[in-house]
């Protein structure tokens, strides 16, 4: 089969890999039908994460299974699925909550290493009846496909928030998460949403979807804004050391910072004292897709959560070099990308 892969700072290639084994017991095979480029892939791609060899990427796929191993009941081959980002073994205290991330075995990312990645002719699924679920009639393959990472990301980043209805919200990075986490907030009652990015077109479509666009300077802009006292809650959908600064500067006494954003590898020098004698309180978020699943599917299917303007560009999988080049390239004409095996 044909498989993305990541050897460098700036090189995806399109190589021919082994097809997944056959599943194991709980395991299944889902042929891809459409994957994601990730914020967090461009982490490997731009050379902030460093790859030890060539790296099969890509944790956002859809498809439809094609193979499932005999203890697996939810699913048999012709389902259309959508499986999360993060995986966990399905059975311990930590999946039981439905946020793989407390795995008790530990968690594992497709497309990190641990798991091959999904921007591929076809993907292994380990413990496939809690990794998956069924894609709804009506929701289409770009819609399903968000909601394996970004649209839980952005959801959740609203939810942890913490803000009380009518509140003023500030999203730091309009990217793919950030303009989730914008519709999100505003969907969860924030009265304001202030919308930061340096890039217009990224700004322009947060603002048609009712959020307030600010090109920066982000901290003098905010409070600007808001007569001087800040916002209610800050998301960063970036996780800069800038973008960290500007969200701890910018949320209000008492207020919460919501990160989400991947930050590198390296430490992040953390104002304690400000933020002590702020009283703000922050949260850094891996989403836990499962648990999201049941507010967000229900969103999505009756229009309520619109996920319309996200993609903006689709590639075959034979040119993700260029679309990893796009994806990279982070203007306002691209907000996020789509490879189609």
């Amino acid at each position: 089969m044909r498989q993305v892969v990541i050897d460098g700072p700036h090189s995806a290639k399109v190589i021919d890999a082994p097809d997944p084994a056959p599943p194991g017991p709980g395991d299944a095979v889902v042929k891809v039908e459409l994957a994601g480029i990730c914020g967090s892939d461009l982490h490997f791609y731009d050379g902030d994460i460093p790859v030890g060899g060539p790296l099969s990427v890509g944790h956002e796929f859809v498809g439809t299974v094609t193979a499932v191993g005999r203890d697996v009941t939810r699913f048999r081959p012709g389902d259309r699925v959508l499986t999360s980002s993060v995986a966990g073994c399905g059975h311990c205290d930590g999946c039981a909550t439905g946020d793989p991330v407390t795995c008790v075995e530990g968690p594992k990312v497709f497309g990190s290493g641990a798991l091959a990645g999904g921007q591929a002719e076809s993907v292994g699924v380990p413990a496939a009846d809690f990794q998956m679920i069924r894609i709804p009639d009506g929701v289409d393959d770009r819609s399903a496909l968000l909601l394996t990472d970004n649209l839980n990301t952005g959801w959740i980043a609203a939810r942890r928030a913490d803000f009380a209805p009518g509140a003023t919200v500030a999203v730091l990075g309009l990217g793919a998460v950030g303009q989730c986490a914008v519709r999100s907030a505003l969907l969860l009652g924030a009265g304001r949403v202030l919308a930061v990015d340096p890039v217009a077109g990224r700004r322009q479509l947060a603002a048609d979807f009712g959020a307030e666009p600010l090109e920066g300077p982000t901290v003098e802009s905010i409070l600007e804004m808001t007569s001087g006292r800040g916002a209610d809650a800050v998301i960063d959908a970036v996780a800069l050391d800038a973008t960290l600064d500007a969200a701890l500067s910018a949320v209000r006494p008492g207020g919460t910072v919501s990160v989400v954003g991947v930050h590198h590898p390296g430490p992040y020098p953390l104002p304690i004292l400000m933020g002590l004698f702020r009283s703000v309180t922050l949260r850094l978020t891996t989403a836990p897709v499962h648990q999201t699943w049941k507010e967000l599917l229900p969103l999505v299917t009756s229009g309520r959560l619109r996920t319309d303007g996200i993609f903006t560009h689709t590639f075959e999988l034979e040119d993700a070099p260029d679309g990893y080049r796009l994806a990279a390239a982070r203007n306002g004409d691209s907000i996020k990308v789509a490879l189609e095996p």
